[in-house]
């Protein structure tokens, strides 16, 4: 007697393990009948996977994406209009640093006694880079600053487009138009506005790690990161990332492309790159004040709620270790397929690991958000809380208030409400890390219990 069989469609959505991490609509048939004994049950099998149009869109958010273009356009004359137009609207410290520094390389053995004080008469700015930065920023010491400054701003909107648009390719958004959207938003978040106000360059360097985790070469993987740790040491914390994904040989290159750099400024600056590497190296005194309420890294933390330096004591050991827990925890938990989260987790460890992490060193917010509400988590509730809530404290600028509360950048002690108050950051880097430590594994387990079952036919 032939089975009578009565097939059911359903579809559900899928993300992908592939490297191009697309959102894809899985088609599943499931038969329900009668079955021969010992075969009873239901047998279902995938019948087609389609990729989901993430280009069109209905409601407030098409209604959004439909200006982004003008939006974009707006945000970016409002910042150069900020600039130029308002009383100490940009100040490009760390720019006249850059090219200032990069301009002693015509004296020898003058690298690291440059200072720039024009504008910073309570803190004057040594060159704190890697010699190799000095190499790089020559040429723009042969032309004139006011001509630097404007062409630095349009590299800085482009360097911010770009860190976007790969963050929304990494998740599978292709279209332009949410790219011109945040980006139109992310001029105004607060690790951004330091970066114009001071003419900073972690938004290329974040840029060029980005490449890196996109790009499936690994020697270009590898000279990216190698390059950006030569111009400034922050970026080297993305070999974390590369050994955490097995990708070895993008972890070995780039630091023979760092070694490189090291090499090349020894043959143009000589003694002064080992006095850098040897003596210079790891003064966090020399980079800035610590109690800052501009440093949100573990160190700049704690010491303003003990009211002294705390280096690297007990007590910020042991913020430590439980971030690098939660990192970990977190980075088993999204898995390595999703490349963009992954990042992401070992950015937000090196920022708090660090022993300054200024403001602008916070560019890795613009792809976090971005993740919480565009990744394979956006539609739960804690990733629109935490997206949102980053958004909200980025906009702001808590640091940037709590600034106008303290005499001075040096004075470490403050009130207490002031003191944790300076706590946002890192522990909302905590929150985030925890919550994708629950919040990722047990989506895992779902996915894994909602896998469809092997197809099975009637028996012959």
């Amino acid at each position: 007697m032939t089975a009578r069989l009565n097939p059911t469609v359903r579809s559900y959505w899928c993300y992908s393990s592939d490297k191009s991490g697309v959102y894809s609509t899985v088609t599943e048939v499931c038969v329900d009948g009668d079955r021969p004994p010992g075969r009873a049950g239901r047998g279902c099998g995938v019948d087609r996977v389609g990729p989901v149009d993430t280009k069109h869109h209905t409601g407030p958010t098409a209604q959004l994406y439909r200006w982004a273009p003008l939006l974009f356009l707006v945000s970016i004359a409002a910042r150069l209009a900020w600039t130029y137009l308002v009383p100490n609207g940009a100040n490009f410290v760390d720019l006249h640093v850059y090219v200032g520094g990069a301009d002693t390389l015509e004296h020898p053995g003058a690298l690291y006694d440059y200072v720039y004080a024009e504008q910073t008469p309570d803190f004057p700015l040594p060159f704190t880079y890697p010699p190799f930065a000095a190499v790089v920023f020559y040429p723009l010491s042969l032309l004139p600053f006011g001509v630097v400054a404007f062409v630095w701003q349009l590299g800085i909107f482009a360097s911010l487009y770009g860190v976007v648009r790969i963050s929304l390719r990494l998740l599978g958004r292709t279209d332009m138009r949410p790219a011109l959207l945040w980006t139109a938003v992310g001029i105004w978040t607060e690790p951004l506005r330091s970066t114009f106000d001071y003419g900073q360059i972690n938004v290329l360097l974040v840029l060029a790690v980005l490449c890196a985790v996109q790009s499936s070469r690994w020697w270009l993987s590898g000279l990216l990161v190698g390059l950006a740790a030569g111009v400034k040491l922050t970026p080297a914390i993305a070999g974390l990332y590369f050994v955490g994904v097995r990708r070895w040989g993008v972890a070995v290159f780039s630091a023979v492309v760092f070694f490189g750099t090291v090499g090349v400024s020894a043959l143009v600056v000589g003694e002064q790159a080992r006095y850098y590497f040897t003596d210079l190296l790891g003064d966090a005194r020399r980079v800035g004040p610590i109690g800052t309420s501009f440093n949100q890294s573990w160190r700049g933390a704690i010491s303003r709620i003990l009211g002294h330096d705390a280096g690297y004591g007990p007590i910020v050991i042991a913020a430590l270790l439980l971030t690098a827990v939660l990192a970990l925890l977190a980075w088993r938990a999204i898995g390595a397929d999703d490349r963009l989260g992954g990042i992401v987790t070992v950015q937000l460890f090196g920022l708090v690991l660090s022993p300054i992490s200024w403001t602008h060193h916070w560019v890795w917010l613009i792809p976090l958000m971005i993740w919480l509400l565009h990744g394979p988590l956006r539609e739960r509730i804690g990733a629109r809380v935490l997206g949102w809530g980053w958004l909200a404290l980025a906009l702001i600028g808590v640091p940037w208030l709590l600034s106008f509360a303290q005499p001075t950048i040096w004075e470490i002690g403050r009130p207490w409400h002031l003191a944790w108050a300076g706590l946002v950051y890192p522990v909302a880097t905590l929150a985030t890390l925890g919550w994708l430590a629950g919040a990722g594994r047990s989506a895992t387990a779902r996915a894994a219990d909602r896998s469809p079952l092997p197809s099975a036919g009637p028996d012959r």
